[in-house]
Order: structure tokens, then sequence, then C-alpha cells
């Protein structure tokens, strides 16, 4: 009985961030054909779908959509923690459609941003010309540009502290990385945070000390 109301439990859980759990469930299908692809097939596989300069001025929107169906490095385990960590409880807060737009704004503007800047590198001769194939797919701008938003849902002064953490989480690489997905990263926070009219009117903050005091009773 006790197994059965913990089950219940989760299902609620997960339909009450379809969005976010029909995404994953397409990354753990998308993840298990990378396992049955050789190596040279799949490097040609994802570089098609790749939000790559060569891939992005011959078919933007088709590999915009498709970079976010897959996961680079193909460990779709991690990626499940973090999506129930900080995906649902954004997309439970906001709403789908808004939780949707913060993903789509934070995966589309930072990597047109950070393929932009890639391509500035290329034509000043910092970076190769053959980086304008570099493999660039995965779902970790919408993750850092959501993880951002929820900063708002974090009551003060706690809030302050969740975003000195998170800008450092994402500033310290780009400050000694300086690679173009770092940037991508840290813009993509930004625009997470830049997203604060959706969060207008969206209940009260979370209070960690609340939360603390309704355990302890």
């Amino acid at each position: 009985m006790r197994f059965d109301r913990g089950i219940h439990r989760v299902w609620r859980y997960v339909r009450s961030a379809p969005g976010t759990y029909v995404w994953l469930a397409i990354l753990f299908v998308t993840t298990v054909a990378m396992y049955h692809m050789s190596p040279d097939f799949e490097q040609d596989f994802l570089r098609q779908r790749s939000t790559n300069i060569h891939e992005l001025s011959n078919t933007p929107v088709r590999v915009l959509i498709a970079s976010a169906m897959w996961i680079d490095g193909g460990f779709w385990l991690p990626y499940a923690v973090l999506y129930t960590v900080f995906h649902a409880p954004a997309e439970r807060w906001l709403g789908t459609a808004r939780w949707l737009a913060v993903c789509v704004a934070a995966h589309v503007l930072a990597t047109l941003i950070s393929e932009g800047a890639l391509l500035l590198a290329i034509q000043h001769e910092v970076a190769p010309r053959s980086a304008v194939n570099t493999l660039d797919i995965g779902v970790s701008y919408a993750l850092a540009g959501v993880i951002a938003v929820l900063t708002y849902r974090i009551a003060l002064p706690w809030r302050y502290a969740y975003l000195v953490v998170v800008l450092a989480v994402y500033g310290v690489p780009l400050a000694t990385g300086r690679t173009f997905t770092d940037l991508g990263h840290f813009t993509s926070v930004l625009i997470g945070l830049a997203c604060y009219p959706l969060v207008r009117g969206r209940g009260k903050a979370w209070n960690p000390k609340e939360t603390v005091a309704a355990l302890r009773g």
C-alpha cells in the first residue's frame, strides 16, 4: 500500500511537469540510439544536427530544434536528475508555456550569440576555419537559462546566495576557459535572468527557512 502511494506521488509529480518529462523521454530514446551507432557514424550523424556555423547557415531552424534532442556525452541519468531538480520545479511554477519560452530563448539566443562570437574569432584568425564544423549539440543552454530564472523563485535574502552560486558556476569557466560554449552558458544565465517579466504574479517566493521549520514540526 505504501509502495502504491509512492508510485502515485511520483506519477502525479511527473504529470505536473509534462514538458520536462516528455523532453526527458525523448532524450532517453536518442541516447539509447547513440549507443547503437558506430563512432564514425555517430560523429557524422550528430554533426548534421549540430548548431555549428555551417549548419546554422544552411538549415538554422532544423538544427536549432534537432540539437536540443541529443545529449552531448551520451549520459542520460545525470540529466534526469538535473531536469527533476531544475526544469520540473520551473515548469510547475511558471506553467508549461512560460517555462518553454525560457528554454527556447536561452537555447536559441545563446546559440546564436556564441556561434556569432566564434565566427568573429574565425574571421580574425583567432580560431581555425575548421571551427565552422565544430560539434555543438545538447540541452545545457536551456538548462542554464532555467537555473537562472529560478533565482526569482527564492525569497530574499536567500535569492542573493543562490544567484552568487549560479554566476560563479557559469562565470568562472568563462573567465578561465573563454570557449564559445562557456560564453553560451553564461549568456544563457543572463537570458534567464532577463526573463523576469515572465515570473510576475506566479505566486509567493519559496522561503527555505519556512520549509525547514515545517519539517521540524
